[in-house]
């Protein structure tokens, strides 16, 4: 697994779109300057010590493991520590060499790891990442521990002879790391993820395409807060709903790291004035996909649990806020909700 330390900026914000794949690295290179590759040899041990301290003299965030992760990368690692002392201290070769100063250049423009190096581990999945989509974090990785449960043991009932299938709808699906992470973890799982933008509708196709889940996913271009009826045409009842939606407050997104503001897109974030917009929308519309008994799994920022359960009791009769959930940093992070029959109580 690619190593989880990364904390640049816990969540993201985009940038304004930029055009097609190719012009970011020679904008970021224009946009900082930065030392020649050398005219002679150089190994992977001596670029590294280069390029971390221009990392921390340029404010990069993480300037070690930015280093370790892109040399890795270009060495056909994962991590630093796998890479034995023959293949550190051995003189790269040319093109090497220059492949190496332009990754660590997009890092020095403040691009993310994740889109310089193309893709990062999410559980046990190896996805494909680039810009503007957003970038999974650990936290997401709880939010699927969490549903994963559940399945499981619906699943397990199940097994006694209901035929009905197993079915989990994603809302704002970004690169597919929640579907696909679920998919492949269960065999008899089906899943629709959804997502207003294009970019990461195709994303979470050639992830699901390169992970062999294709066959299991049903993946829309759907914005759900200007066509929700969309949702409900497509959708029998599912067992699951889940989402990790934009919750950061309108207010917050001034103060984000420049990789989260040059990079990431900002609709993936800003949840608006209180960060609930999107959260609300997909409450309303919760009890009309999910099948009886069936539960919403939201991660939502901190301040959110108790405005969340509060507003559920006033305005969606058909909803039970079941419980909340901490992250490892013992901050509320995640939401679980339950549809119930309302002509049964609750």
């Amino acid at each position: 697994m690619w190593r989880r330390s990364f904390s640049a900026g816990y969540r993201c914000l985009g940038r304004r779109r930029i055009g097609p794949k190719g012009t970011w690295a020679s904008r970021a290179a224009r946009a900082c300057s930065v030392p020649a590759s050398p005219a002679g040899g150089i190994s992977a041990l001596q670029a590294l010590d280069v390029w971390e301290e221009l990392f921390e003299e340029r404010g990069v965030s993480e300037p070690k493991h930015s280093a370790d992760h892109i040399v890795a990368h270009l060495l056909g690692a994962k991590t630093r520590e796998s890479l034995g002392r023959r293949n550190l201290t051995e003189i790269l070769s040319r093109e090497r060499t220059e492949q190496l100063w332009e990754l660590c250049t997009r890092r020095l423009s403040r691009m993310p790891v994740q889109y310089v190096i193309e893709q990062w581990d999410f559980r046990d999945l190896t996805l494909k990442m680039r810009p503007p989509v957003f970038i999974p974090r650990p936290e997401t990785e709880e939010l699927v521990e969490l549903v994963l449960m559940d399945l499981e043991k619906t699943c397990g009932q199940a097994e006694e002879g209901a035929d009905a299938p197993l079915t989990c709808l994603e809302v704002g699906c970004g690169s597919g790391a929640i579907s696909l992470s679920l998919l492949s973890s269960l065999p008899q799982l089906k899943a629709i993820a959804l997502d207003r933008s294009q970019d990461a509708v195709d994303l979470t196709r050639e992830n699901a395409s390169s992970l062999g889940l294709q066959d299991r996913l049903q993946i829309y271009h759907i914005d759900v807060m200007k066509d929700p009826e969309a949702v409900l045409r497509l959708c029998s009842p599912v067992s699951a709903l889940v989402s990790n939606p934009p919750y950061l407050f309108s207010e917050d997104m001034l103060s984000l790291e420049p990789e989260i503001l040059r990079f990431e897109d900002p609709s993936a974030l800003d949840g608006g004035q209180d960060g609930l917009d999107v959260i609300r929308q997909i409450l309303t519309m919760a009890p009309k996909v999910l099948s009886d008994h069936g539960r919403a799994y939201l991660e939502v920022d901190p301040r959110h649990p108790r405005l969340i359960r509060r507003w559920v009791e006033a305005n969606v009769e058909e909803l039970r806020y079941v419980e909340t959930r901490h992250d490892i940093t013992g901050r509320p992070r995640f939401c679980i909700l339950q549809k119930r029959d309302i002509r049964k109580g609750p």
